[in-house]
């Protein structure tokens, strides 16, 4: 992996080894040899966590004035996910580095695990993040956010992962006992994770601060959530948002920004939240979209002059929108990212297998149309330029097939064969006479 993508907490590569300090993006990564568990207070390295004033920026090493901040380009930084799942659990102040792998954490532990287990059985591709849970409030210990779901399971714990997993990650269904609460609104997630990586430790606490003020200043008290949350990658990009909820066209998605500043609060909520826009200039990518779609949608976007729009012009630019991609299934795919490039193909669907010979047929037939015509308007462009006419070989001598052609020679020479038959009888009565 590149040294500026850093794996989350993911079931994707559930690693309980310790992180290599190889080189600048890790070397900001704190000591995991530090104490860790899954009691309040336990971990050691809390000092690190809120270690910045309330603007943010203060620290020169880790926090806004850092001197590689906003010194790369966000775009195209999200790794390719459709589903994104966060478990509430306790506070930053309680999160180890690798709180998937924390022996102490047994509900994080065995719920990432699961997933690995299975993520070969799954039609989607999942993503695990834990934010901040809180008993007795609206995000409990154990409670479940599914995302773009929209959807809140309450109260998971350790003994029900199992079936959790199949029944609403494998399935599709629902998890009984649990009834799945439908979410409203828009869902904000702030990497606070500041035990795996001092500058989301730094960053992150006054960015749910200010979002909370602005949220309240703004009388949307009930309809945005701000939380925060563990590590999601790209440490290098902190502070690191994720903004949840419904676009223009009532779809839900998922938009990563990255060196938020508590300054930049304000224009992600009007902008992004109220008026359903995307911030271009702190855009890091979009659940749905593959690293190279989310490059190629902002750049055609730019290129069209479109500027800072709503978000139907990143899906429309990246081809999700197009009625020949967009409404097909995913195990077929359309547009597909290939290294440094793309292709698109017509997929056959899987209950038009049957049919597969007859569409291959129909096209056919229209390729030779299609070719035919082209000869016939090159010819016309050239009439009265003194080149030489090209004419369009007739469609039923392209479909003549070889039994046809023996049939008709076999025809020719019957009759040939009477011809020269009644010649010679009307020789013999002339003579005859």
């Amino acid at each position: 992996m590149s040294s500026n993508r850093d794996e989350p907490l993911s079931f994707i590569n559930p690693s309980s080894s310790p992180i290599t300090v190889s080189d600048g993006e890790n070397s900001y990564l704190l000591d995991h040899n530090a104490q860790i568990g899954g009691g309040y207070g336990s971990f050691q390295r809390d000092s690190q966590l809120g270690s910045c004033d309330s603007n943010g920026g203060g620290d020169s090493e880790f926090g806004y004035l850092r001197p590689e901040f906003r010194k790369s380009s966000t775009v195209g930084t999200v790794r390719y996910h459709e589903r994104h799942v966060f478990l509430c659990y306790k506070n930053p102040g309680n999160w180890p580095p690798r709180i998937e792998a924390a022996e102490f954490d047994r509900l994080p532990r065995l719920l990432s695990a699961a997933l690995a287990a299975k993520t070969g059985n799954m039609k989607k591709e999942t993503f695990l993040t834990i934010c901040e849970g809180h008993d007795g409030t609206e995000t409990s210990n154990g409670d479940v956010l599914i995302f773009p779901d929209m959807i809140r399971y309450r109260r998971l714990t350790h003994f029900d992962i199992d079936t959790f997993v199949e029944e609403v990650l494998i399935k599709d269904g629902e998890w009984l006992p649990g009834t799945p609460e439908k979410l409203k609104g828009f869902y904000v997630f702030v990497c606070c994770h500041g035990s795996r990586d001092r500058r989301c430790g730094v960053c992150g606490p006054p960015l749910v601060t200010r979002f909370k003020e602005e949220v309240e200043s703004h009388g949307l008290q009930g309809k945005v959530s701000v939380s925060p949350c563990s590590d999601i990658g790209g440490h290098k990009y902190a502070g690191n948002v994720i903004i949840f909820g419904s676009n223009t066209d009532g779809q839900v998605t998922g938009h990563w920004y990255g060196y938020v500043a508590p300054d930049d609060v304000p224009a992600l909520l009007e902008q992004h939240i109220m008026k359903g826009e995307i911030v271009e200039q702190l855009w890091r990518g979009q659940m749905g979209l593959s690293e190279y779609d989310q490059k190629k949608a902002l750049e055609l976007r730019l290129q069209n002059g479109d500027g800072i729009d709503s978000e139907r012009g990143i899906r429309q630019s990246s081809g999700l929108d197009d009625p020949a991609c967009g409404s097909q299934p995913k195990a077929i795919g359309c547009c597909q990212p290939d290294r440094n490039d793309t292709y698109c193909q017509n997929p056959v669907l899987s209950e038009d297998k049957d049919n597969l010979g007859i569409n291959i047929g129909e096209a056919k037939l229209a390729a030779v149309k299609s070719k035919s015509k082209k000869q016939v308007s090159r010819s016309n462009s050239h009439k009265g330029l003194g080149s030489r006419k090209i004419c369009a070989m007739p469609m039923w001598y392209e479909s003549w097939e070889r039994e046809d052609t023996y049939a008709a020679l076999a025809v020719l020479c019957a009759a040939v064969s009477v011809g020269v038959a009644y010649s010679c009888y009307k020789q013999l009565r002339a003579n005859g006479g």
